[in-house]
């Protein structure tokens, strides 16, 4: 199936089929949505999958959560602490190896993060509108793939260090601290 033509455009451009650009262009119309979805909560998208991975009760403790997520540790105790404070998670010693905390959701964080999951799958329905049922299915698994296979390559624990790898010209951004301290 061809791709649909932007208006006012009468053939496709070398950009249509540029992996980096439609990769990014699906990828700001998610990111728009998704932060319209989850202002309300502490982190925003980023809450979100902290919230997510709790109520799921991922495997790992409070450090392996950051470096999946690709937060900085440094971050993640800011973000933790704000998602405490909203009553969504809490920290409890691993009993696995009490040194380490894991980060256990709520009933008011399972509650909230239920609502949220749902929510979120009809902005996602919405962003990939343009595919058929059966054709959304097979491009989440196709993404799935791809990106396991990214992560396990290069996984990204520090987005921090990944900018300043990327742009060493840019500043680093410095953690955010909660508006309550």
């Amino acid at each position: 199936m061809p791709a649909p033509q932007r208006p006012g455009t009468e053939t496709s451009d070398a950009l249509d089929s540029d992996l980096g650009w439609t990769l990014g262009v699906v990828f700001r119309a998610y990111i728009r949505t998704v932060d319209a979805l989850f202002g309300h909560l502490p982190g925003g998208p980023r809450g979100y999958q902290v919230l997510a991975a709790a109520a799921q009760e991922l495997p790992g403790g409070q450090g392996a959560l950051a470096q999946r997520l690709g937060i900085d540790k440094t971050v993640m105790t800011y973000l933790l602490d704000d998602l405490e404070q909203a009553g969504l998670v809490e920290r409890r010693p691993d009993p696995a190896d009490r040194r380490n905390k894991r980060v256990v959701a709520t009933e008011h964080g399972r509650a909230t993060w239920a609502d949220a999951q749902t929510r979120l799958e009809h902005a996602e329905d919405h962003v990939l509108a343009p595919l058929e049922e059966a054709d959304r299915s097979v491009f989440r698994e196709l993404l799935r793939r791809l990106a396991v296979q990214a992560d396990s390559l290069d996984p990204v624990h520090d987005t921090c260090r990944l900018v300043t790898e990327l742009a060493p010209d840019a500043a680093p951004p410095k953690p955010r601290r909660s508006a309550r301290r």
